[in-house]
């Protein structure tokens, strides 16, 4: 039988291993890797195109709490210098409704932005940069600024809300596919993204890292106690762990990771949240 100081050097062995194999696709290793004033800042200077855009504060996982409604879990959020809102969301589940999500998470970041009394011009700039893995609108392009106009005009509607989407599958050539390219890779020794990929290869490759992303997974694994899924709780624990299970999946966690988070196996996943196997 093992003792426990084996037991931890195995556990930490695993979770190295975990963060080895994990991209940028990744919610969990995304949210961590951004966590960082200048490399969150980097991906966003990239994708909004704002030059001058200078993050003063970023928070993985960020929960937005909403008294009377569903709360919302922001993969990535930002603030900048001139006070804008900016979130940003990795999403690999095509089942989704893209355009009312993020329509929901812009909504959220308004609700907390004014003070009773405050005048709506102090209203911030929100920005939801939302990459995909696939090109979700199969137009062919890597990036898709939302537009609005008034009527058939060219006339810009502009009420401080801004929507972004970005792929990792349309390679266009630019230097934004280029570091979306990277989003899939997350190869350590690859040093063309800046910050980017600094953060990566500190995450990947040093102890610090790996520290980092050990203290990360286990507060998230302490987060999802509150659902229930604690070890040992009997009552009412299966159904915890099956609405947790589609909580997650709507967050777009994988199968795999939906199911090392509930300790259940990837069928029973797949049944709860009524995927059909091959």
């Amino acid at each position: 039988m093992k003792d426990k100081k084996q037991d931890r050097i195995d556990r930490i062995e695993q979770e190295v291993q975990e963060v080895l194999k994990s991209n940028l696709l990744n919610n969990t290793f995304a949210s961590v890797a951004l966590e960082d004033n200048e490399t969150c800042q980097y991906v966003l200077r990239k994708i909004t195109g704002i030059k001058d855009l200078k993050v003063t504060y970023v928070k993985g996982q960020h929960r937005l709490l909403n008294l009377t409604s569903k709360d919302s879990i922001l993969d990535v959020y930002a603030e900048d210098s001139f006070g804008r809102r900016l979130n940003i969301e990795i999403q690999r589940n095509d089942t989704v409704d893209h355009p009312r999500r993020t329509r929901y998470y812009t909504s959220s970041m308004d609700k907390s932005a004014l003070d009773k009394g405050d005048e709506y011009h102090e209203l911030p700039d929100v920005y939801v940069v939302y990459i995909s893995e696939t090109d979700i609108w199969k137009a062919g392009k890597t990036i898709y600024p939302v537009n609005k106009f008034l009527g058939d005009t060219n006339i810009p509607y502009d009420d401080g809300s801004h929507v972004i989407y970005a792929n990792t599958e349309v390679n266009d050539g630019s230097d934004v596919a280029e570091m979306l390219q990277y989003f899939k890779s997350a190869n350590p020794d690859d040093m063309r993204f800046g910050a980017l990929s600094k953060r990566v290869k500190f995450l990947k490759t040093e102890k610090g890292g790996h520290d980092v992303m050990s203290d990360s997974m286990r507060s998230f694994a302490e987060e999802m106690k509150q659902y229930g899924i604690e070890e040992g709780r009997e009552e009412g624990i299966w159904a915890e762990k099956q609405r947790t299970a589609k909580e997650l999946f709507a967050r777009h966690y994988s199968i795999g990771e939906i199911a090392d988070i509930s300790k259940v196996d990837v069928e029973q996943v797949e049944d709860w949240l009524g995927l059909a196997r091959a």
